[in-house]
């Protein structure tokens, strides 16, 4: 799918397994990824890829592959968690400025979907700059645990 500003939301197969161990090895981006343990090497890759694959195939639905032109800047999704869609975001830490429009963008599309009537955010307690779901009218709700790790959850109505 194109969308403006010269970004592209593409499939993750289009991302060569070298970008997303380099991306997914960064320490600056590990920092904020509490689940993300230990090394991160080609097979974890393919097996991610694999994974976030049948996301689509069982939902319709599932991870996409982020491109600034062609240049790939990250991954993000509205994964199915039990009955919500949740959307989360894994930019290269050099495009961490595209997240506001590639999250707008995302928005945009469950705004038209009907099946989801609103997104969940987790975002790890080490995310201090919370002001950009504030401004998209996310709401806080109560800290869920995920693999036995604490998260702060905000929701965001899609529907009219």
């Amino acid at each position: 799918m194109s969308l403006s500003h010269d970004i592209r939301f593409g499939r993750l197969t289009e991302v060569a397994i070298a970008d997303l161990v380099a991306h997914m090895s960064d320490p600056r981006l590990r920092e904020h990824m509490p689940l993300l343990k230990g090394p991160w090497g080609e097979t974890d890759a393919r097996a991610f890829v694999a994974a976030k694959e049948a996301c689509w195939a069982r939902d319709s639905l599932g991870h996409w592959a982020f491109f600034a032109g062609e240049r790939y800047v990250g991954w993000g999704c509205f994964q199915k968690e039990g009955s919500e869609w949740d959307f989360g975001l894994v930019l290269r830490p050099q495009d961490f400025g595209l997240g506001a429009c590639i999250t707008r963008q995302a928005l945009e599309f469950a705004r038209r979907e009907p099946n989801i009537p609103y997104v969940t955010f987790l975002l790890p307690p080490s995310r201090r700059r919370l002001g950009a779901l504030t401004r998209l009218g996310a709401r806080a709700c109560d800290p869920v645990q995920c693999a036995g790790t604490s998260f702060l959850k905000f929701c965001l109505k899609t529907d009219s």
